[in-house]
Order: structure tokens, then C-alpha cells, then sequence
């Protein structure tokens, strides 16, 4: 049996207006075990970290792996917006990038460049990769390559500014918009809650709104997943695998040194 280009249940959910907000669970633990045990859980998506994370392309390899039994979509956030490392991890069967720290448009089309084939972009070509089934999926050059989405992520004062004009780039699927390093450029390091934060975030989505591009964000709790997908947000992340291990670990250890009842 010929293999044929997986749909990508995430872009497809972008603009789906029946498919709820998608809920997503930020991985930084470059391990297959705690990619798997996380894709158990019931999110519709996972983000494997190799900005903020000791991730290399190994580590993405056997966590694709790892979750590709289960009905989910994983999404990789490379080191940085490079063309190299964007064509190895789109070699290795990732669907869904998020680019970080994009600022201009002209930096959300070199990303959308690097991931695509001539003539629309510079994307390298191998006909033996993970991606097309190690050359049994002859299609994936050309409906495989479309179930790519590029996700660009908008993180500082400039990238605000050039909000609209980076979002309506052809190619950009969607817009995250990244409260922490939002916290530091407006001057509230360590503090994504911040009321000026929070507004700016919101200032952002009604922007996108607007043009009809949808967005997604990384926060700490439930609460504050509900409250951003009440103002549109498509996906969201509430937590993550490292913020989940570290509170059940202090609680554990609290707990444990109570002081037993008489």
C-alpha cells in the first residue's frame, strides 16, 4: 500500500468554526517517555521546545514517534528562525513549526520561504525523509508540502507594531502571541499576568480579530486558558510537562514533611 500525506488536524482547526479551541500542553523534557506519557493525557496538541529546551533533532525524532499513535498534533518550536534547522525538522515529519521572536514581515516570509519548495520558497529537497514515508509517499511534494502551517510568534514591542503586516503574510497560518518575553520587553520581567501585559495581549487578539488570523498562547493555568479562548484564541497551552512535574514533586515533598497527626 502506497502511504499517503497525512491531513494536519491542527490547520485544519484553525479556521474550523465546529471544532472547539484546541488545547495544547508545552514539552520541554527531551525525553519519548514523557512525550508519550503527555500525549495519554487527551490534548489536541503538544509543543516540543528546542528554543528553551536541551532538544536537538534526535530528541524531536523519537518524540514524533513516540506520540504518533495517538489522535493528536504535535508542534516543534525550533532555536531560533533559521532555514536550516526549519528544513530538518519539516525532513523528519513535523507538520506544524512555531517560529519564534518574528518581528517584521520580512522575517515571517523568510520563515514561510524556508519551508517551502521552489517556486514558492528555498526549502532543500530529499526524497528519502521521514516526511514522505522514506520515498513510498510520492504526493508529499505536493499536497504533503500544503499541510505545513507555520506559526509565528510575536514576542516584543516591534513585533506589535508590525502586527498586522507580519500576519498577512501568505503562508503564516497563525499567530502566537508570547506573553513571557511580551513581560520583559514592556518592562514587567517574570510577570506575563501583568495588567499591562494582559491588555497588550488582548489589544493583539482584537487586532487579529479584525483580519481574521487566528492566534494562540502559552499560560500557566486553566483559568487563564478558559479566559483567552473567551477572547478568540484558537489554541492554547495552559501548562506545562516541566510546570506539572516541579508542583506534584513540591507538593509531594510538602506533604510528606508535615508533621504527622498524634
Amino acid at each position: 500500500m502506497t502511504p499517503s500525506s497525512r491531513p494536519n488536524r491542527f490547520l485544519t482547526s484553525l479556521h474550523e468554526p465546529s471544532i472547539p479551541a484546541q488545547w495544547g500542553l508545552w514539552c520541554s523534557i527531551p525525553s519519548p517517555v514523557t512525550a508519550e506519557l503527555c500525549a495519554g493525557g487527551g490534548f489536541d496538541w503538544l509543543l516540543f521546545d528546542m528554543e528553551h529546551a536541551p532538544a536537538d533533532i534526535k530528541d524531536i525524532y523519537g518524540a514524533l514517534q513516540a506520540v504518533s499513535a495517538y489522535p493528536l498534533s504535535p508542534m516543534v518550536r525550533p532555536p531560533s528562525n533559521d532555514p536550516v534547522a526549519i528544513k530538518r525538522l519539516l525532513d523528519i515529519g513535523v507538520q506544524n513549526l512555531l517560529i519564534p521572536f518574528v518581528q517584521t514581515a520580512e522575517e515571517a516570509q523568510a520563515a514561510v520561504a524556508a519551508a517551502s519548495y521552489p517556486p514558492d520558497g528555498f526549502r532543500g529537497l530529499t526524497l528519502t525523509s521521514r516526511a514522505n514515508a522514506f520515498g513510498r509517499n510520492p504526493d508529499y511534494l505536493t499536497e504533503g508540502a500544503r499541510q505545513i502551517a507555520i506559526v509565528v510568534q510575536i514576542e516584543t514591542r516591534m513585533a506589535l507594531q508590525n502586527l498586522e503586516a507580519i500576519a498577512a503574510v501568505d503562508g503564516v497560518a497563525a499567530v502566537f502571541l508570547g506573553p513571557s518575553d511580551l513581560s520583559a520587553d514592556l518592562g514587567h520581567l517574570g510577570k506575563p499576568e501583568a495588567p499591562e501585559v494582559r491588555q497588550a495581549i488582548l489589544d493583539a487578539a482584537a487586532r487579529l480579530r479584525v483580519i481574521g488570523k487566528p492566534w494562540g498562547i502559552l499560560v500557566g493555568s486553566a483559568d487563564s486558558a478558559h479566559f483567552y479562548t473567551s477572547h478568540g484564541a484558537r489554541f492554547v497551552a495552559a501548562g506545562s510537562d516541566l510546570g506539572l512535574l516541579r508542583a506534584s514533586s513540591d507538593a509531594l515533598a510538602a506533604r510528606l514533611k508535615l508533621a504527622p497527626a498524634a
